[in-house]
């Protein structure tokens, strides 16, 4: 399982980015994809997860109404779309898949939000 996060940058406070995860390895379609992100000494939260087809999603309640999650069954990707970023978005962003219990992680992308 290998899966790989691009699309993090620096940016102003109330600006967007859009993350995206290459997955490989398994079965992409067939499982849920989720987005966390870790802050300097705090935990990691769940930003947002998708179904597998795509159908449902969920939110961080910090998040809802600012970023969208979605994903592109034909090319294995995951998306993370980012609107309004606040400083305290600022963080480590990682694209997670959950397989027969074992959680994979990408190697997450710096996301900075500061003016």
């Amino acid at each position: 399982v290998q899966l790989v996060e691009s699309g993090g940058g620096l940016v102003q406070p109330g600006g967007s980015l859009r993350l995206s995860c290459a997955a490989s390895g398994f079965t992409f379609s067939r499982y849920p994809m989720a987005w966390f992100r870790q802050a300097p000494g705090k935990e990691r939260e769940l930003v947002a997860a998708i179904a597998s087809d795509g159908g449902s999603t969920n939110y961080g309640d910090s998040v809802k109404g600012r970023f969208t999650i979605s994903r592109d069954n034909a090319k294995n990707t995951v998306n993370l779309q980012m609107h309004s970023l606040k400083v305290e978005d600022t963080a480590v962003y990682y694209c997670n898949v959950r397989l027969y219990s074992v959680s994979y992680w990408g190697q997450g992308t710096q996301v900075t939000v500061s003016s």
